[in-house]
């Protein structure tokens, strides 16, 4: 495929999660649209975010927060409050269905939207990488088994599949390589 070396439009997701105390995580969420053709070069048309807490016990959202930093209409911040109805949804379960039934079209806004979708995977995984942490500490209160939390979200999270085999073979997240070795190297260690 041939292409313009100049993009037409560049978007950018980006979101960051960090460890808070009370067994919660806090995870901010940035969107930005630029037209790099524009003059001056890089014309920023969005530059959205939504930072949310999540209690790890539940996977519950206890606070949400949206911001618009760059925006085209001066009405547009206006929808920014309504995304404080993330706070009671469960990102474990039915949270994509929620976000959708409370914030696509004339409810919200796309890019804030789009944020909140994103938010959900991105809220998984930090989860799981702040349970391998602990692990990695010595907690010996966080079971590496926790992790299933991705069970079928994938082919190797599926019931019968190769990372709850590797759990159980003696596999601990966040240990040893990228990529995670074949089943095989961890049954031979036994």
């Amino acid at each position: 495929m041939t292409r313009s070396e100049l993009p037409l439009h560049r978007r950018t997701i980006t979101v960051r999660a960090y460890q808070e105390p009370d067994d919660e995580i806090s995870v901010e969420a940035e969107l930005r649209d630029e037209r790099p053709w524009e003059e001056p070069p890089g014309g920023v048309v969005h530059r959205m975010g939504l930072a949310v807490r999540i209690r790890l016990a539940d996977m519950v959202v206890v606070a949400a927060e949206a911001d618009m930093a760059t925006f085209p209409h001066a009405e547009c911040p206006l929808i920014a409050p309504a995304f404080e109805g993330l706070v009671g949804l469960s990102v474990a379960a039915g949270y994509n269905r929620a976000v959708q039934q409370r914030f696509r079209g004339v409810s919200g806004c796309t890019h804030l939207y789009e944020l909140a979708r994103a938010l959900g995977p991105a809220v998984v995984q930090a989860a799981i990488s702040s349970g391998a942490r602990r692990r990695a500490g010595g907690d010996p209160t966080h079971n590496p088994r926790g992790t299933a939390g991705v069970l079928n979200s994938c082919h190797i999270w599926a019931p019968d599949g190769v990372g709850l085999r590797k759990l159980d073979a003696g596999w601990r997240p966040g240990t040893g390589p990228r990529p995670v070795p074949e089943l095989t190297t961890f049954e031979s260690a036994d």
